[in-house]
């Protein structure tokens, strides 16, 4: 069984959006023996340090989120991706308490697979580097060994952030920009989300 961090009694508090679907979900989330940790601004269930699960809201829906979703059997078809880039996460959309509490066995079902997963050492079989660098990017790495280093120093998943942020722009004056703007960041080692 999972153990309640005093740290984000605070957090499911005074969130207001899906607030109560949101408690409603770590409720079930903490049945199982998870950790609630702190990461990227929101509470993170964890088995052994391994990234398992989140309890979040966007979109106008509260979600569950497996970072290994893909991985997950889902007979009850509960699972989408979270958007159209999405290669490993999936998420169960949620719109009232009754929603969770109704879809409660499928939701723990889900959750016990996913923890089952982990302690097997599953990974998710993702091709490497599966993108066309923007013609922006690809010029600042050339000019810049520094740059590159930096850039090859990045995790698979970092990398594809970043393509896919900079390459979402239309015009080359604005991917550009991106690049300018990434580049100290990237120099540190973090990707679009570890600001």
């Amino acid at each position: 069984m999972g153990e309640k961090n005093p740290r984000f009694e605070t957090f499911f508090e005074r969130d207001t959006a899906w607030k109560d679907e949101k408690k409603a979900l770590r409720e079930i989330v903490l049945e199982f023996p998870l950790t609630e940790e702190l990461k990227w601004r929101q509470p993170v269930y964890c088995l052994d340090g391994a990234n398992v699960c989140t309890v979040d809201s966007y979109g106008g829906r509260c979600v569950l989120s497996f970072f290994k979703g893909v991985l997950l059997t889902d007979p009850d078809r509960l699972l989408e991706p979270p958007g159209p880039n999405s290669r490993s996460a999936r998420i169960v959309p949620l719109h009232s308490v009754d929603d969770v509490t109704g879809k409660a066995d499928a939701l723990r079902a889900l959750l016990a697979e996913a923890i089952e997963n982990e302690k097997a050492g599953k990974k998710v079989d993702l091709p490497a580097d599966d993108f066309e660098l923007p013609k922006e990017l690809s010029e600042a790495l050339d000019a810049d060994a520094t740059f590159r280093e930096a850039w090859d120093g990045l995790t698979p998943g970092r990398r594809r952030g970043w393509v896919l942020q900079i390459g979402g722009a239309k015009q080359s004056k604005t991917r550009e920009s991106r690049v300018e703007k990434a580049l100290p960041l990237i120099m540190e080692g973090k990707g679009i989300h570890d600001r």
